[in-house]
């Protein structure tokens, strides 16, 4: 695979972004961007009652963010690849979902002299999965405060992404459909992703791998 530049891995909470970028770091022998989301003192409260700490909540991420990306940007820039788990400009995603009108004007004027000159990617990867998918994954992980996420918001979470991403082109884009694989623990899932990535050069494109019971139950089908 030729040096992929800068990558960024994306999605909605529990999907698998940080653990996916955990490991293409380490395959790329580089550079790891986290947003630090349990840095966040806001949060816990947020999940609890979302209407009360909106704006406190997502005024950190957005400091947070583009403090990271500013300490990009003033780096080694000849570091052949980094990769993050988020992008600079969802954070207007979230903003837009769970801030009022009022709030999300204050925001705006805070955000557009933050994110001046922030570094672009050169490939973004975008993961998908339903919304039980998503409960299933984040159950699975136990974080305490993340029992209080509703399905309702989640399900806002998704289409926001999926809205976002549809008009998206400021960089390489690789959507892919994570409701069936596991390239963090799976060998296999994971060289597949890789032979995706190394195809993605400009524009748009769309892997949607086939889960490997589905492909035992087709393959015995197919000899029965």
């Amino acid at each position: 695979m030729e040096n992929p530049g800068f990558i960024v891995v994306e999605g909605p909470i529990g999907v698998g972004k940080t653990s996916l970028a955990r490991r293409l770091a380490e395959t790329f022998g580089c550079e790891l961007l986290l947003e630090g989301a349990t840095d966040n003192p806001f949060l816990e409260r947020f999940y609890r009652n979302p209407r009360a700490a909106a704006l406190q909540t997502q005024l950190f991420f957005l400091l947070q963010r583009t403090q990271q990306m500013q300490e990009l940007r003033q780096g080694d820039m000849f570091e052949p690849v980094r990769v993050a788990d988020f992008l600079m400009d969802k954070d207007r995603l979230f903003a837009k979902l769970t801030l009022d009108n009022e709030e999300l004007k204050l925001y705006e004027q805070v955000y557009s002299h933050l994110t001046i000159d922030v570094p672009r990617p050169d490939l973004v990867i975008y993961l998908q999965a339903p919304v039980d998918v998503l409960i299933k994954r984040i159950g699975k992980r136990g974080i305490s405060y993340e029992r209080n996420i509703e399905s309702e918001y989640l399900k806002s979470m998704c289409e926001a992404y999926a809205r976002f991403f549809h008009f998206y082109d400021e960089a390489p884009l690789l959507i892919v459909n994570a409701e069936g694989i596991n390239p963090v623990d799976n060998e296999s899932d994971y060289q597949a992703l890789l032979e995706q990535l190394a195809l993605v050069k400009s524009g748009r494109h769309f892997f949607n791998p086939m889960p490997e019971a589905l492909c035992m139950d087709m393959a015995g089908e197919n000899h029965g």
